[in-house]
């Protein structure tokens, strides 16, 4: 294997619908709410609205039920 730069660290994403695209070469993300790390090649689920990664389904759905709950209570411009 050869020894590149970036290889073992934090890659660099861009989280489309409904791929991802890699931006700078890393083997994991970090999960924007509990910061685990998960493996690209576990990448299951994130947010193309708020470009953040989630280590599994209950947290996206927590995540996306807590910023519905804040856009919600938000005053109208």
């Amino acid at each position: 294997m050869l020894n590149r730069p970036g290889l073992g660290g934090p890659a660099l994403v861009h989280f489309g619908t409904p791929d991802f695209a890699i931006l700078r070469e890393g083997t994991f993300v970090r999960c924007a709410v509990t910061g685990t790390p998960i493996p690209l090649e576990e990448l299951r689920y994130w947010s193309p609205e708020l470009q953040e990664a989630y280590v599994d389904a209950q947290t996206a759905a927590n995540r996306w039920r807590l910023v519905q709950g804040r856009a919600a209570a938000a005053p109208a411009s």
